[in-house]
């Protein structure tokens, strides 16, 4: 099965940023991650165009959440329900 797509990855961490950023249990990752995040967002709206060294950022924040939900392998995630419903 293929990789999660970037504009996919980009839709799920935006989504992640919008609906949790203030949930206590991703208050770690979200400080951590506090411009992977908003980045993510920002290019999802078509907000901006992401440099190359921005695609890199918000790939890492994607493989870091996964990590965070003990998910070893991008096996192609549809959206943030998918990962949070396991």
């Amino acid at each position: 099965m293929a990789e999660t797509s970037f504009d996919t990855r980009c839709e799920i961490i935006a989504n992640l940023w919008i609906e949790y950023r203030d949930e206590g249990d991703f208050k770690d990752f979200v400080s951590y991650n506090d411009l992977g995040l908003p980045l993510a967002f920002l290019v999802d709206e078509k907000l901006v165009t992401p440099a190359d060294k921005a695609v890199a950022m918000i790939n890492e924040t994607f493989i870091l959440f996964l990590a965070a939900l003990g998910i070893e392998e991008d096996t192609g995630f549809e959206s943030l329900d998918d990962l949070l419903m396991g």
